[in-house]
């Protein structure tokens, strides 16, 4: 009997840690989902942080308040283009291609997407009288970086999390994520860094990121500082259908 018994606890612990390993070898598959790109009429524009290519597609060019956005994990940015032509049309806005994404070149990881952001605004900065940013799912974690090193006046974050390590602990409470992830994307640690007015859109069915993790984020904000919207009858993937999210980014930017 405690031959079987020490044989379960070997079989268990063999298959634990090959399940750790494949987590560890394999989670950034889990976590970025490269898009092809697709043909449209606006200009895009190349950026080289580090000998890495990153495209971004501009829209409404040469006024002098700028939006840049940042997609989800699975996003082609472009597909927002003429929507935000429309209801931005004295903004110019840049959506950022993220390495690997739409032809940008690299390989997406979160250092990489947080050197890049902050590249691009530098290069962008002179140019304009001020500068709003949107981030979207994966995007708010690197929109939330970039208002906690950079001057921002308006930050919006759609679907946003308290972390990726967060979520992913949830998803897999019987492993040691906190020493497997190497993408943790921790938000909620850079909140007390955000000095600009802050929208969060959340999903009020939002099947990825649980409501628990945006209310933590939000309650990490002076109350002063924020104002949260709920869109009644959407989910994670589907917000962006309903009109009354475009009429959130309108009036707030």
């Amino acid at each position: 009997m405690k031959k079987i018994f020490l044989s379960i606890i070997k079989i268990l612990t063999v298959v634990y840690l090959l399940v750790s390993i494949f987590i560890f070898i394999k989670q950034r598959d889990f976590l970025y989902f490269p898009t092809y790109q697709i043909k449209h009429n606006f200009t895009e524009e190349s950026f080289i942080n580090d000998g890495i290519t990153i495209k971004t597609t501009i829209i409404n060019k040469g006024n002098k308040n700028l939006i840049i956005y940042f997609g989800g994990n699975g996003e082609n940015v472009d597909y927002n283009a003429d929507i935000f032509a429309k209801i931005f049309p004295t903004n110019t806005i840049y959506l950022i291609k993220y390495r690997g994404y739409s032809g940008s070149m690299g390989i997406a990881t979160e250092k990489n997407l947080y050197s890049d952001a902050l590249y691009i605004y530098d290069k962008i900065k002179p140019q304009y009288n001020k500068i709003s940013v949107i981030g979207r799912s994966l995007g708010s974690g690197i929109a939330t970086y970039l208002a906690s090193k950079r001057e921002i006046n308006r930050l919006v974050l759609v679907t946003p999390f308290d972390s990726i390590e967060s979520i992913a602990q949830e998803i897999f409470p019987f492993l040691p994520i906190s020493l497997l992830l190497r993408d943790k994307y921790k938000s909620i640690e850079r909140v007390k860094f955000i000095k600009s007015k802050t929208l969060v859109i959340q999903a009020e069915n939002d099947q990825i990121v649980g409501e628990e993790h945006t209310k933590r984020l939000v309650n990490k904000f002076h109350c002063s500082q924020i104002i949260f919207k709920e869109i009644k009858n959407s989910n994670h993937n589907d917000i962006s259908d309903n009109k009354y999210y475009y009429k959130l980014l309108q009036q707030f930017i």
